[in-house]
């Protein structure tokens, strides 16, 4: 009989995206359930992951009534199912999940932090944050952080005295180097897409991935865009693909950023795509302007197709770019900053080939996926072995 595991996150993407393929692999050693709220990705990731999913509605944002019965609900799965490691990530499945498989005596409890809130929060909100988060750790056996910045970040706040360890070269998943490359997508796909856009084959694409909210700098962006438009040093005709899900609900656009994206024409967004390989082979390089990440698979994915990356100074995006080799790292928050960065790659073609040329090499030698599944099967195997199971 194997072993069981218990995967769980708060929401089902998180599952369906984040660690897409790797359930699978672990299934072929371990029995691997996976858990989460209810919708049709959790069906996906049963279907495509050939695992055995069950569900518990858990809420994003602190809902003391819903989170109380959130614990509840997840001891009574722990205690039925008996797995021998429950391995979380996401913030509020990592604490409810902690705490409920220690309150049912799971052997091996284990959370991966994929990123961190407090540090962009202050007063009272951070506070609370970084008690949620010291109370996760106390209540897992183990704790992994995606990337360095992310551990730098839970010692430099004392979040916890146990031992932190970074699995491979960082990054939850890694990512799949055959699928996302450039030869994948056709010069006649390529070409179709740029002309259902009104991108000119002479035209300099500027590419962002993710959500159109205010803490991914996109306020700073267009600014940014805005101004090298109307540079007399910028003889390059430049375009801004904008490729994510505008999110009016939670941390809004600034209202003339909206109006900007709608009104210029060399400004397109195309909202969320399911597959965004096309777009980036179209496009000339990535910004990422973001306040706050863990391990950006937006940085690696842009890496892997070729393009070099302008990205913020902020955990996981100064791990995966390196300065003037791969792409360039500015100070978060900086309009002044993303805009003579874009300037400098559309007016120094040697610089832009230079950054270009090692842009996939160093993805796919630090984050294929097979290196970050091997090192997450033997760290598994190490616990397990730990507590004197046979493995």
């Amino acid at each position: 009989m194997k072993i069981k595991i218990i995967r769980t996150s708060t929401i089902p993407l998180s599952l369906n995206i984040l660690l897409k393929g790797q359930l699978s692999f672990l299934s072929k050693k371990y029995e691997v359930v996976a858990l989460s709220s209810n919708d049709e990705n959790l069906k996906i990731v049963g279907q495509r992951e050939c695992i055995r999913t069950t569900s518990v509605e858990m809420k994003r944002k602190i809902s003391i009534l819903q989170d109380l019965k959130s614990f509840y609900h997840l001891y009574k799965v722990f205690k039925r199912e008996k797995p021998v490691i429950v391995h979380s990530i996401t913030p509020k499945a990592g604490l409810l999940s902690m705490l409920a498989a220690k309150l049912a005596r799971i052997p091996i409890r284990i959370h991966t932090f994929t990123g961190l809130i407090f540090p962009t929060k202050t007063g009272g909100m951070q506070k609370l944050l970084i008690y949620m988060d010291k109370l996760l750790c106390w209540a897992a056996t183990n704790i992994y952080p995606e990337g360095n910045g992310v551990k730098n970040d839970l010692s430099k706040f004392n979040i916890t005295s146990k031992p932190l360890k970074v699995l491979a070269n960082g990054n939850v998943n890694g990512i799949d180097v055959d699928f996302f490359s450039p030869q994948k997508i056709s010069n006649e796909n390529k070409v179709k897409l740029r002309n259902a856009l009104n991108i000119n084959e002479n035209d300099f694409v500027f590419i962002f991935v993710g959500r159109l909210v205010g803490d991914k700098g996109i306020n700073e962006l267009i600014t940014a865009f805005k101004k090298l438009l109307a540079s007399t040093n910028n003889n390059i005709e430049s375009k801004l693909l904008l490729v994510g899900s505008l999110e009016i609900e939670f941390d809004p656009l600034l209202p003339e950023v909206l109006k900007e994206i709608q009104n210029n024409h060399n400004i397109i967004s195309v909202g969320f795509q399911k597959d965004v390989r096309p777009y980036f082979a179209i496009s000339n390089a990535l910004v990422f302007p973001s306040y706050r990440e863990g391990f950006p698979n937006v940085v690696i994915q842009a890496g892997a197709m070729g393009l070099p990356s302008i990205v913020s100074d902020i955990n996981g995006c100064n791990e995966i770019i390196r300065q003037d080799e791969n792409g360039m790292i500015i100070p978060s928050k900086n309009t002044e900053s993303i805009f003579n960065s874009m300037l400098r790659l559309t007016s120094d073609k040697d610089y832009y080939k230079k950054l270009s040329q090692k842009s996939r090499l160093l993805i796919t030698t630090r984050y294929e996926q097979s290196v970050v599944w091997n090192a997450l099967l033997e760290e598994y195997d190490f616990l397990l072995k730990e507590k004197g199971y046979v493995v």
